[in-house]
């Protein structure tokens, strides 16, 4: 069983949005609805030492996930596979999920009283594709696979580049991890 994960090089992302475009038109969300923002931080420095960085965020998927734990109707699922998703069929729309993500990942949709996240595209990547996020990435920032899979770019990526989860300290084992 491949254990799914992604690495956002955000060395090489520019802050373009089109991961964001991607995913609100493959899933259809409302215009108040993102679950793949892009932060630009910055400028940081002084003349002629500046810089900025654009940070792509989504769901983390991770291995602890604080959102499964606190869903009190078993919405907030976790495969096998370490795919994170929400069930919306059992979703009830209480926000617990969201109170306890502490990346801020998962967005209610009042039009449909429930909650939703990034799903790493999961139908897309059952089908054998990437998600659609990676795909549109001009600039190859995303990169998408089986971390468990030595000959996986996503592999490694998170080995020889040390490519590291934002907020670590939280413990929740994120499958999302950044080289910065």
């Amino acid at each position: 069983m491949p254990r799914y994960a992604m690495v956002i090089d955000t060395r090489r992302c520019i802050g373009c949005h089109s991961c964001t475009a991607a995913c609100k038109i493959h899933n259809e969300l409302p215009v108040e609805v993102i679950h793949n923002p892009v932060v630009t931080v910055g400028p940081k420095g002084v003349f002629p030492d500046v810089h900025m960085e654009h940070l792509p965020l989504l769901c983390m998927h991770c291995e602890n996930a604080p959102c499964v734990n606190a869903c009190p109707t078993g919405a907030s699922q976790k495969r096998e596979d370490g795919i994170v998703f929400v069930d919306e069929a059992k979703c009830v729309g209480c926000k617990a999920c969201m109170m306890a993500c502490p990346y801020g990942a998962r967005s209610f949709v009042p039009e449909q009283g429930i909650v939703q996240k990034c799903t790493f595209c999961m139908e897309q990547v059952d089908r054998g594709q990437e998600p659609y996020c990676v795909k549109t990435c001009h600039q190859k920032a995303r990169i998408f696979g089986d971390l468990l899979d030595e000959n996986s770019q996503v592999f490694q990526l998170v080995n020889r580049e040390k490519a590291e989860p934002l907020m670590g300290e939280l413990d929740t084992d994120a499958y999302v991890f950044y080289i910065r």
